[in-house]
């Protein structure tokens, strides 16, 4: 099992391997394709037995690993994560010229912390949808070459030297040339699918800071990183169903990463969609189950939803519950809102306590300042989707929505092992995953 310098390192490989939510499925489905997973099309007939699968719609994936004991009513037990960021992405007609300079039109998705985008090297990545001769493809994009930067105004510049206020319509776009260009936004697309211009029929292409992931602090004790909210979820879930698979506890471990929660989850891919559901149900019945027997296996279901929490932030500890601090490398953190922006209940946090007990793994309470606004997840949306039992969790950071975020070093390591015991309460995988 890998310690937790190992953990660490293999999180900051994992989020510069997955630029977009289309990146971390792709990379999710090469670690399951070595694991001996099987990727299913929701369109065809899924095998008649159990074994372990997974389905990509777009930017999200569910997996499972159904060759365990038990019979059509065996319950699941799921870890919930998002796959997306908050960034800048490109809007569909993107080439401007403004004062010499050629831009690219960009707008802010989700709730980034925009200034946190200013004066960054930025490649692009996503998705683009090209004209075939059965109709349309789609193609992986990833430019790791610093072609945007939108630049912040000069201090001499500004009425107020602490800062400028950001129109997103205005001051987000990014510039890529000086003077005139021969090529258009489309073309360079074009080129990097490998299609002529006209084939491009559509695009899903988003920025990302070029920056490495890595290690930082004195004693290379905390992870500098983008995108930590929510792919340090991400590879903790994914570690966790491969190190729970092939377990003997009575339920069937599932990962389900859900693209667009950043705004909202109601989407064709998002946590509010049929995705889960439906997965979940046709699982059932290739075990045998009816219809009774699979509301069955709901009901005997638990589901951790795991996205980052707020540490205590040491230079504003005043915005902070003063009787929740929360601690970088203090193990994970169960999420309870009074008001259900978390879907925590006393049952679903009994159930992440004996996980974090048996993977031997301390475990913190977090609760928002009750007079500042809380952010919510995915955790209310699957629960009130699926009507399973489900606790919010993540594993503390600072700078969340940031283009760059801070975390513990030592946390991965624990964030896993906690998820792994959820997933496996009786798995020896989940007492060793953090030593």
């Amino acid at each position: 099992m890998s310690g937790p310098v190992e953990h660490a390192d293999d999180l900051c490989a994992f989020i510069d391997a997955c630029p977009s939510p289309f990146h971390v499925c792709a990379h999710v489905g090469r670690l399951l394709d070595a694991a001996g997973f099987t990727r299913l099309s929701e369109t065809d007939t899924w095998p008649r037995e159990p074994g372990r699968h997974y389905v990509v719609r777009g930017g999200s994936l569910v997996a499972w690993a159904s060759d365990t004991e038990g019979g059509p009513a065996t319950p699941f037990r799921i870890i919930g994560a998002h796959t997306d960021s908050p960034n800048l992405r490109v809007k569909q007609h993107p080439d401007l010229t403004r004062a010499g300079w050629q831009l690219v039109a960009l707008e802010p998705y989700g709730g980034a912390w925009l200034n946190s985008w200013l004066d960054r090297d930025l490649g692009l990545s996503g998705r683009v949808s090209v004209r075939t001769r059965d109709g349309a493809d789609d193609r992986l994009i990833r430019i790791d070459e610093p072609v945007l930067r939108v630049p912040q105004l000069a201090i001499h510049l500004s009425a107020d030297r602490n800062g400028v206020e950001l129109d997103p319509q205005q001051h987000l776009n990014g510039i890529w040339a000086v003077g005139a260009s021969g090529s258009s936004f489309r073309d360079v697309v074009a080129g990097l699918a490998d299609v002529a211009a006209a084939a491009v029929l559509g695009w899903e292409l988003m920025t990302h800071d070029l920056t490495g992931s890595r290690r930082v602090g004195a004693a290379k004790d905390m992870i500098s990183a983008p995108r930590l909210d929510n792919q340090g979820t991400c590879y903790a879930g994914a570690c966790a169903l491969l190190d729970a698979a092939g377990g003997s506890s009575g339920s069937i471990p599932v990962l389900a990463l859900f693209d667009h929660e950043e705004v909202g989850s109601l989407s064709a891919r998002g946590a509010a969609s049929d995705l889960l559901v439906s997965v979940l149900e046709r699982v059932s019945l290739g075990r045998g189950a009816d219809r009774q027997d699979y509301l069955r296996a709901l009901a005997g279901s638990l589901c951790a939803s795991g996205d980052m929490a707020h540490a205590t932030h040491p230079n504003y500890p005043d915005r902070h519950e003063p009787a929740h601090h929360i601690a970088a490398n203090g193990g994970p953190v169960l999420k309870v809102h009074q008001n259900l922006r978390y879907a925590t209940d006393a049952a679903g946090a009994a159930a992440f306590a004996l996980a974090c007990e048996q993977a031997d793994v301390p475990l913190q309470r977090y609760m928002h300042r009750a007079d500042l606004p809380c952010g919510s997840t995915i955790g209310p949306i699957t629960a009130g989707r699926t009507g399973v039992t489900t606790v919010d969790v993540g594993a503390p950071q600072l700078a969340m929505h940031s283009a760059r975020e801070l975390m513990g070093a030592a946390d991965p390591a624990m964030y896993v092992a906690a998820l792994t015991a959820f997933l496996a309460p009786d798995s020896p995988a989940a007492a060793t995953a953090r030593t």
